[in-house]
């Protein structure tokens, strides 16, 4: 289990300010337990934190934006604007808690989709905060679609950890950003029965079965000659 505390830097010469401290409750080290935590007031608001098959995953530095902040994004952009075009479902940005049980998984991902089939099916639900009506705070169940755009401190966790549980959790499309390098390494991945499978790039081009559309993600530096990215869409 990996679960230290973390001490944060302090505004005066005391040793200690518990405004500073993340404490991590002994309870967290279950499923039932991290998901108590992670959604009480009491969750630290930065960081990062997986409860993951057993193990409690835990990452305090700052988003990079050039590699990480700015593909997450455009990718949030284009496809919760494919969402509202076409009513196809529910998209969440990063920060929305997604547990699946049975994979013994809990998460935040980079962004999150659900069609309103998986809503009506009861294959996922939403779970309201405690005496707060119309709050909800976690997502139970198998999305349709969720992103990860890796960072360098969550390239193991990205590439290996995540894609065997959401693998495991039933997500049907995992798409895996990885903008560290000279390349962008852009994969959809489609769920097949004991593994996930890239889609196959025609053209520049990878279909989306989620969304029924094809995609390509293009960068290029800007006149600061810092990176923009670029997402585009095109029908199936």
């Amino acid at each position: 289990m990996h679960a230290p505390s973390f001490l944060k830097p302090t505004h005066s010469n005391s040793l200690l300010n518990d405004e500073w401290v993340v404490r991590i409750p002994a309870a967290a080290a279950t499923l039932d337990g991290f998901r108590a935590w992670a959604t009480s007031d009491d969750f630290p608001e930065r960081g990062r934190f997986s409860f993951i098959n057993g193990e409690l995953f835990i990452d305090m530095s700052p988003e990079e934006s050039e590699k990480h902040n700015k593909v997450k994004v455009e990718i949030t952009r284009v496809v919760a604007n494919l969402n509202v075009d076409f009513d196809l479902g529910e998209f969440y940005g990063d920060g929305t808690l997604v547990t699946n049980e049975l994979a013994a998984l809990s998460t935040e991902p980079d962004a999150t989709f659900v069609k309103w089939a998986s809503f009506d099916s009861g294959r996922i639900r939403l779970v309201p905060r405690k005496d707060r009506p119309g709050e909800f705070v976690e997502l139970i169940g198998t999305p349709d679609w969720v992103l990860e755009v890796v960072s360098r401190s969550s390239v193991a966790k990205d590439t290996k950890v995540l894609r065997e549980i959401y693998h495991r959790a039933g997500v049907p499309e995992y798409w895996l950003i990885n903008a560290l390098y000279d390349e962008v390494d852009f994969q959809i991945l489609r769920r097949r029965r004991d593994r996930y499978v890239a889609v196959a790039v025609q053209d520049g081009w990878m279909r989306s079965p989620v969304f029924g559309r094809r995609f390509r993600l293009e960068r290029k530096r800007n006149r600061k000659d810092r990176w923009t990215y670029k997402l585009q869409v095109a029908t199936a």
